[in-house]
């Protein structure tokens, strides 16, 4: 049938007469047509039903979770998520398991099915327990209740601003707001004080309705006026253990007046409108994938048509359009959105086919950039295919390819890398570079679990290490390149200031992870509290840079033994002898409590190959192997400390902690 001919419209009705009369695979063929590079959700469905019925449920499985990216059509993402069920095992395997309690204030049965889509697509399986309508104050506070048996790692609290106990209008709006937070920052803080899961909170949603008019935003005692106030400070004030999600944010996003429909809310106390449960869905899985160590660190970036208009190797400096023009100043508000994410800690990277000298010369040279060459930790120009560029992005950053983010104009590349590199995330550009802003804004994997003053110099620290690594032939010996490098660590117990930077380490760190156990915000500030857990950070700077908090362990002291829980470390200072500074001061610690020895564990995982041999190369000796868990032991009393000369080590206070 020649669907080209006929409008969109017409050739999907003959799409699905063909699926209604059996002809599945020629239907698959019509639907892939029309679909495009991102089809809508409704096509991804048909595709995922149409594969299913043929019996490739790995495909199927792939265009239920595309209809996650496609829009936020309610009835295809509540058909698709039964796809995705039945379908779970033929996809990849999902990145991170967790159980999940979604209390809720209001119905949340539709939430459940959206969120468990949501986090899906971006590798995290769910395990869900939902409690009863409005029950999420008795599940946080009764210690016996089902929510708390369950256990889970994760809570989200689904609430909606009728819970806000805030009058109509306050003589004293502070001491109202005052007394609102601290009814929340309470629950949070009984049901931390059990468990260490992590709290997400909805923010509220205010209603569009306002009894004082646009006076209101003036009257700090208006009820909108203190719900505002409420959520910024609930944000504000919010701990490690706790995450927030910005409803009103999202409300005024797709519009308040979609957000709330009272017909729901009547029919089915259904706070949030059908139409809007996927955005929100979104955006928590977002948030629950960065608290889980899962969000993207890198963006990848073209050049040609996506930081500026035209082919600077054939229009020349002056021949590119950046600047000056509607269209130019389109690519310059698209830098400076991309130099927003660089300064809040996503490392950038260029990969174009180009000659180096042409690419870089626009950078040093045309008064428009605003991306300088500054900005960039990997710089690669030349005429292989992106996927090799890609690859060696990540080769030299000495990160994973899930850590990259994609950005190319041209469908073609886009597509290469898609087949070719899989794990690596690809964004849509639209052909109006106006767009492009609105865009990556829409791209959710780069959501921060937390904002500290190591993000602010990432770029900066990769630089280093690049320039490090480039250092080292010019040394005589593997010895003199650990001297020539200047290396310096601090070692200092978990503190409060420190712990989101550690929470974010625990959660994303694969490599150099010896039992890749992923605790809480909550748990850790446990371990900073309990006086049998030795807890420790480093911070690790050489000639080149400062590369911030980059190590964490923690042990606790046995039976005449010091047993390490967690070690890991940053995969920018692997291969700088820091490991041995760690075991340094681990074998101090135990010799401080009386241990004769520091024993722990090494768990397979199929990311942290890198440390099979920790143990052994340190001078441990195996005690006993379970399935590939083996437990080693150093005799600190009969071996003595390990000694690190290549690393200068200062301690902060402990009482300073």
């Amino acid at each position: 049938m020649a669907l080209a001919a006929r409008s969109t419209e017409e050739s999907l009705t003959e799409a699905d007469e063909l699926l209604r009369a059996g002809r599945v695979d020629e239907a698959a063929a019509a639907y892939g047509a029309l679909g495009g590079e991102l089809p809508s959700a409704a096509i991804c469905l048909r595709l995922a039903r149409c594969h299913e019925q043929l019996g490739e449920p790995r495909d199927a499985h792939r265009y239920a979770l595309a209809v996650v990216d496609a829009d936020g059509d309610f009835a295809s993402w509540q058909a698709a998520a039964a796809i995705a069920r039945r379908t779970a095992e033929s996809g990849d395997p999902p990145r991170r398991t967790a159980r999940l309690a979604l209390l809720g204030s209001y119905t949340t049965n539709q939430l459940a099915t959206m969120l468990w889509l949501a986090a899906l697509r971006v590798g995290v399986s769910l395990e869900l327990y939902e409690s009863p309508y409005g029950q999420y104050r008795q599940e946080l506070l009764d210690p016996s209740s089902p929510a708390q048996a369950f256990d889970p790692e994760l809570v989200v609290l689904a609430v909606h601003a009728g819970e806000l106990a805030l009058p109509p209008y306050s003589d004293d709006p502070e001491a109202d707001v005052a007394a609102e937070v601290e009814r929340w920052t309470s629950l949070w803080r009984t049901f931390g004080a059990r468990s260490g899961a992590t709290i997400v909170q909805h923010g509220f949603a205010l209603p569009p309705d306002a009894p004082f008019g646009h006076l209101g935003a003036t009257l700090p005692g208006s009820r909108q006026a203190m719900g505002q106030a409420v959520n910024s400070r609930l944000a504000a004030s919010s701990p490690p253990s706790v995450a927030f999600v910005d409803c009103d944010r999202l409300a005024a996003l797709v519009g308040k007046r979609r957000w709330f429909d009272a017909r729901y809310w009547h029919f089915a106390k259904q706070a949030v409108a059908l139409d809007a449960l996927p955005i929100l869905a979104r955006h928590t899985a977002a948030v629950i994938a960065a608290r889980l160590g899962l969000s993207r660190k890198c963006l990848v970036l073209d050049l040609d048509n996506t930081l500026w208009g035209g082919i600077v190797g054939e229009d020349g400096l002056d021949g590119i359009r950046l600047g000056e023009t509607p269209e130019g100043e389109a690519f310059q508000a698209f830098q400076e959105s991309i130099l927003a994410l660089e300064r809040r800690g996503i490392v950038l990277a260029v990969c174009s086919k180009n000659n180096d000298a042409d690419a870089r010369e626009v950078f040093e040279r045309h008064p428009a950039m605003r991306i300088g060459l500054d900005d960039v930790a990997v710089f690669v120009a030349d005429w292989r295919s992106k996927p090799e560029q890609l690859r060696t992005v990540a080769e030299t950053l000495d990160i994973g390819l899930e850590a990259l983010v994609f950005v190319d104009d041209n469908p073609a590349e886009r597509e290469a890398v898609r087949r070719l590199l899989p794990e690596v995330d690809v964004i849509l550009l639209p052909p109006e570079p106006s767009e492009y802003v609105g865009t990556l804004a829409d791209y959710l994997l780069f959501e921060p679990p937390s904002f500290t003053a190591d993000d602010e110099r990432r770029t900066e620290q990769y630089r280093g290490r690049r320039e490090a690594v480039a250092a080292a032939p010019s040394a005589d010996s593997i010895e003199d390149f650990y001297r020539s490098l200047e290396m310096q660590a601090r070692v200092s117990p978990f503190t409060d200031s420190d712990l989101p930077r550690i929470a974010q380490l625990v959660g994303k760190t694969n490599q150099f992870n010896l039992t890749t156990r992923r605790h809480s915000a909550a748990a850790l500030e446990a371990f900073a509290r309990d006086p049998e857990c030795v807890h420790l950070s480093f911070r690790l700077s050489d000639r080149f840079t400062d590369h911030g908090l980059i190590a964490v362990v923690a042990a606790f002291e046995g039976d005449d033994v010091l047993d390490v829980d967690t070690w890991l470390m940053s995969c920018r200072v692997i291969g700088r002898t820091l490991e041995e500074t760690v075991l340094q001061e681990l074998c101090g610690a135990a010799l401080a409590r009386a241990c004769s020895a520091v024993e722990g564990t090494y768990v397979p995982s199929p990311k942290n190959e890198l440390v099979r041999d920790l143990f052994p190369r340190l001078g441990f000796q195996p005690l006993d192997e379970s399935e590939g868990t083996t437990r080693w032991r150093y005799d600190v009393a009969k071996n003595g400390a390990v000694v690190n000369d290549f690393i200068a080590t200062t301690r902060a206070d402990d009482a300073a902690a």
